[in-house]
């Protein structure tokens, strides 16, 4: 199984509106892309203050790399993740995703 982390530094002035509609878009890849199995999102809640300015994080899990690789291009994938790009600060800049093979 691959974990697919992404945090990310949303806009300030992005409104809840946009976010939860943003979070809701992302969530839907699930039922969309085949070999997602499971997804999970929320805020930054941490306390120790080393998050460099992200402001909210999802994971992805994939049963495989494949299905991760798959994903990448799939274009409901590619459309949500302009979705996300315009709505972080700093585009791409405010992003940082880490996969890893649980």
């Amino acid at each position: 199984m691959i974990r697919h982390i992404v945090l990310a530094n949303l806009r300030s002035n992005l409104s809840k509106a946009e976010a939860d509609s943003l979070f809701a878009a992302l969530a839907g890849m699930k039922a969309e892309i085949p070999g997602i199995i499971a997804f999970s999102a929320g805020a930054n809640n941490s306390p120790e203050g080393i998050d460099r300015g992200h402001t909210h994080g999802f994971t992805v899990d994939f049963v495989d790399a494949a299905a991760r690789d798959a994903y990448l291009p799939h274009p409901h994938h590619v459309k949500v993740a302009q979705q996300l790009v315009a709505a972080t600060q700093g585009g791409v800049d405010g992003i940082l995703v880490l996969d890893y093979e649980i």
